[in-house]
């Protein structure tokens, strides 16, 4: 059935895409519609064939030995997300395309895919559209990364050169686009220096105590985790209750550590203080995001579509920047006509 659904996506696309191409020369305008609902097709067909990947989901569970490995397995499987952290009028939003001789030839994301760190990366790289592969690893386990003295995620191998940490390797990969301007060479109180610099300090740890606040968030956020991770059958049943559990205790230890007192108070808090810090533009960046944009858009992304998420954007004045950030980013065009931002919306709808 997995190679039937990867199949009927590859004849479809080979079918369509060059047909939408063929209509492409009539005009400007016509050429930009057609490249994005060509995008369109291929976020649907990459879906289908995402979803029929024998290599995204385990077929034949692992048995676990023991049930006392059940708390370990479920703080395991919340590294996956906190502590990795220790319309119509048509919008113009244009993504940065880089240069054949900027373009890697090999890069790999070795990541969690609920671990705002490693989304913080993932942001960086689908916004200049640099294709890499990713490797989902089992936080258990860490055997995709056994081969690397680091063990942690993000990883990022770039023709063969490992990277880690999650801001320094946006700031090497961000250098070899924009030589000119290290992060280095930045005065210390630069904009775009000092809101990367919040959103590791401040933005990121307000995040586990809002998704962990009560035992109903906390599963919800393992059913999450769960559902995109690396797990066998079992270790999702056993990481899924085990682990919320464990984590809404954590969480009430982190909220103290942190002095926060009322978690949700503090997410609105912060995403407030993002909003004020935009100025009435649409990106920090001006007409177009720039890395700071990219870094909370990156570490926001998971808890999006979490209650907590959901909270969010219905409280604060966070929503549009966020909804102009997933035009830029996820669909990477620079024009969205009417049709398009219904297609758009569709797919917005989808995610909730």
């Amino acid at each position: 059935m997995r190679r039937a659904q990867s199949l009927a996506s590859s004849v479809l696309g080979r079918a369509l895409i060059p047909v939408l191409e063929g209509y492409a020369t009539a005009s400007s305008s016509s050429a930009t519609a057609i490249n994005v609902h060509r995008r369109f097709l291929q976020v649907a067909l990459y879906n289908t064939s995402r979803s029929g990947s024998s290599g995204q989901t385990r077929l034949f569970p692992a048995y676990v030995g023991r049930y006392s490995r059940a708390v370990s397995l479920g703080v395991a499987g919340a590294v996956t997300f906190s502590i990795a952290a220790s319309s119509f009028a048509p919008d113009v939003y244009a993504k940065e395309l880089l240069a054949s001789e900027f373009l890697s030839k090999d890069v790999v994301l070795y990541q969690y895919e609920a671990c705002p760190f490693c989304n913080k990366v993932k942001a960086f790289l689908d916004y200049y559209d640099i294709p890499y592969k990713v490797v989902e690893v089992n936080p258990l386990s860490k055997k995709e990364i056994k081969w690397s003295d680091y063990k942690k995620v993000p990883i990022v191998t770039v023709d063969g050169e490992q990277l880690v940490d999650s801001s320094d390797i946006v700031d090497k990969l961000s250098c070899k686009i924009h030589p000119e301007k290290s992060v280095n060479s930045l005065p210390d109180d630069d904009e775009e220096k000092k809101w990367r610099r919040w959103v590791d300090s401040d933005l990121v740890h307000v995040l586990s105590p809002n998704i962990y606040r009560n035992t109903s968030e906390a599963l919800e956020s393992f059913d999450y985790i769960t559902s995109n991770g690396n797990f066998s059958f079992t270790e999702k049943i056993t990481v899924k209750y085990a682990g919320a559990a464990a984590m809404y205790f954590v969480s009430k230890k982190l909220k103290k550590k942190y002095n926060i007192t009322d978690e949700r108070a503090a997410l609105y808090e912060s995403a407030e203080t993002w909003v004020d810090a935009l100025n009435g533009r649409d990106f920090l960046g001006g007409s177009k995001p720039n890395l700071a944009d990219l870094a909370v858009f990156g570490v926001l992304r998971p808890i999006r579509y979490l209650r907590s998420g959901k909270d969010m954007v219905e409280n604060t004045r966070i929503g549009d920047w966020y909804t102009r950030m997933e035009r830029a980013v996820v669909f990477g065009i620079g024009f969205l006509s009417h049709a398009s931002n219904q297609g758009f919306r569709a797919w917005n709808r989808a995610q909730i």
